[in-house]
């Protein structure tokens, strides 16, 4: 076929090259009129030698579709000759489409399944028809790209080999899978938060309650939702995944309606919902729900933990603060677990977090005073590498060397003289990576997890006992409640320098009780370590900073900056090595200034290592925008460290997360009674 339209090329180049040339030898002989051409041509021999030329021309067009047609119809092939009738009807079953082109794209043959859905390419250059199907030129093998032809979806392979282009059709297959998407079961739990402070046993009627759960009601019959009680406060929610969307585009519009309801009072009634999706087992869907609500509750409620299988915890929500709760029975009821526990132990490992401050220590010298009184063997975990300047002061210069040596143990001992019926107990921190330890963390058999951070999705595994109460201001003042409040006779007593250290913990996190907070049972856990002989005068001078820190502290917020209003961050240089100490005080200092209601700050603590810490006065959940940035922490505290990055790549990141993320950082503040 390429030779006889090589020899028709030539032929009809030599047809008009004649033409031309006759053309041109007339025109300069008639016009000018040479040799008086004229008297011997008239005008109508003119008009006849072109219509003579004309009809040759046409004569020769014809010829050329003919000859053109019959080397077609011989060298042109069927489905059914190329592939065979019985693997023809195969590929027509599996509704499988087959184009073949030549080096330039241009289509040399399809086969029949798109002549039966009337689309027609041949001859046609297939990516100047479908554009989209370019990238397959250049793709790795077995690459599929995915198209739509009139309204029908096509899978496209690409063999270059042979020039061949595969289509296989979709359609229903999406429509099936688009279907079972959206009727894909749903399980969800909703609870309202502070519901057993509102409504008393002699009381069981309220407005504020009635007027929420009808809201809760009406939002369930918006939105296709099947709701059932669970418990007074807990409901179960079952939908599909097409509902669960609608409600997750208007980002769980209910919290919102929830906060506003009980605005005005002491109490406000928030909700807290734990949602699973994406396994078809309603049974492991709601275990899934169960735990994504116990996360929500433990980061202090007002927020939608929605858990994806195979996937990342997302959040909705959290713009209230966590309730401050008075609950002594509840608290009475949990030390004497704690209690319960200790006594059968043979000996208990205490540990908090890497960088261990003056709190995380505090609640472990609180543990080791349960434990002494118990007269059960308990060390605290310390690796001097990885403790704050302030702590490792306190540890060297409070307690002698004989006594430090009944008190701390080194990582590697406690791994040693591990057994399974060895506790551990961590304190100030729940994330695994985090902790003073993660090998001991990681072989120990029983594990106690006491913190009052907001909890992250990153969780350490079966604690068997977990206690996170993010309405506390500091680890150290759930200890002393634990201690106080247990129903253990004779009492716990902490011992003066234990209660001082504490103390020191509170005045840390609480920033000599400035913090938002800060509540009365701040005030009482500090009362009751003052009762125990806390010296706030010792505690205080423990947490002081020395000339060359203070120093530092001001030279690395010297230059802030402010992407948005009431938000600064600083940062250091790519060289300089900071503290983690210094880099959480910079970050307190700027938040002392007026009109900043969030600071950050970030900087070098290795060669490879950026850490940021994060405060905020209350108005911005300053969690939020920690986890964005892979940490997580508290409302008004928090922080993350980034391994393998510059200063100014974590200043880009910043500054994209407080763009897309500040308005939902943002509390709920508005005539919210304080």
């Amino acid at each position: 076929m390429a030779k006889s339209l090589k020899v028709i090329r030539i032929v009809a180049f030599i047809i008009i090259s004649l033409q031309i040339v006759l053309v041109a030898a007339f025109s300069v002989l008639y016009f000018p009129n040479f040799l008086n051409i004229r008297d011997y041509v008239s005008n109508n021999y003119v008009v006849l030698a072109f219509v003579i030329l004309l009809f040759l021309d046409s004569l020769f067009l014809w010829i050329v579709i003919v000859r053109v047609n019959g080397i077609r119809n011989k060298s042109d092939l069927n489905a059914a000759q190329i592939i065979g009738n019985d693997v023809q009807e195969a590929y027509r079953f599996a509704m499988i489409g087959l184009v073949v082109t030549d080096d330039n794209d241009v289509v040399l043959w399809t086969s029949d399944i798109f002549k039966d859905r009337h689309i027609d390419i041949v001859d046609e250059n297939i990516l100047t028809v479908y554009p989209l199907l370019s990238d397959l030129k250049t793709a790795a093998p077995n690459t599929v790209e995915k198209i739509v032809i009139n309204s029908r979806n096509y899978e496209v392979k690409f063999i270059s080999e042979a020039g061949l282009w595969i289509f296989k059709d979709t359609t229903e297959l999406e429509s099936i899978y688009k279907y079972s998407r959206e009727q894909a079961p749903v399980v969800g739990l909703l609870s309202i938060d502070n519901f057993a402070d509102v409504i008393r046993a002699e009381d069981d009627f309220n407005d504020v309650v009635t007027k929420l759960k009808n809201s809760i009601f009406n939002y369930c019959k918006e939105y296709g939702i099947l709701l059932r009680r669970h418990r007074d406060d807990t409901y179960l929610l079952l939908c599909n995944y097409d509902s669960f969307t609608q409600m997750q585009r208007n980002r769980f519009s209910i919290l919102d309606i929830a906060r506003d309801i009980s605005r005005e009072e002491e109490t406000p009634l928030t909700l807290s919902i734990g949602i699973a999706h994406g396994f078809p087992d309603v049974v492991k869907l709601n275990e899934m729900a169960a735990s994504a609500l116990d996360i929500a509750m433990s980061r202090g409620g007002d927020q939608v933990v929605v858990s994806a299988y195979g996937h990342d915890m997302e959040f909705f929500g959290g713009k209230s603060k966590a309730q401050e709760t008075r609950n002594r029975v509840k608290t009475r009821v949990l030390a004497d677990s704690l209690i319960s526990l200790i006594k059968v132990a043979p000996k208990v490992y205490v540990m908090g977090h890497k960088d261990m401050d003056m709190d995380a220590l505090g609640a472990c010298l609180g543990i080791k005073a349960i434990c002494e009184r118990l007269e059960i063997p308990c060390r605290i975990v310390v690796d001097f590498k990885i403790t704050e300047n302030k702590t490792r002061g306190a540890l060297l210069t409070q307690f002698s060397k004989d006594e430090l040596q009944n008190i701390i143990i080194s990582p590697s001992d406690a791994q040693s003289n591990l057994t399974p019926d060895v506790i551990v107990v961590v304190v100030d921190v729940h994330t695994p990576a985090m902790v003073m330890d993660p090998i001991l963390l990681e072989k120990a058999v029983k594990v106690v997890v006491i913190d009052h951070h907001r909890r992250a999705e990153d969780y350490i595994d079966a604690p068997v006992f977990n206690h996170i109460d993010s309405s506390a201001s500091s680890a150290s003042e759930i200890i002393t409640e634990f201690i106080r409040f247990s129903s253990i006779s004779p009492r716990i007593e902490i011992p003066p320098t234990y209660a001082t250290i504490m103390l020191a913990g509170i005045f840390l996190d609480t920033s000599y009780f400035k913090s938002k907070q800060t509540g009365v049972r701040t005030f009482e856990a500090s009362s009751i370590l003052k009762e125990f002989g806390a010296d706030n005068a010792i505690s205080d001078d423990l947490l002081k900073d020395d000339f060359e820190e203070y120093r530092t502290v001001n030279h690395l917020i010297a230059e802030v900056k402010t992407p948005q209003y009431g938000v600064v961050y600083a940062h250091g240089d790519n060289k300089t090595l900071y503290d983690a100490a210094t880099i959480a005080k910079a970050a307190n200092t700027c938040l002392t200034m007026k009109g900043i209601h969030c600071s950050i700050v970030f900087a070098q603590t290795s060669s490879t290592s950026v850490r940021m810490s994060l405060r905020s006065d209350g108005m911005i959940n300053v969690q939020i925008i920690a986890e964005k940035m892979g940490g997580g922490g508290h409302f008004t505290s928090a922080a993350a460290v980034f391994d393998g990055m510059t200063i100014d790549a974590v200043e880009e990141k910043l500054l994209d997360v407080i763009n897309t993320s500040l308005e939902d950082a943002k509390a709920d503040n508005k005539g919210r009674k304080e």
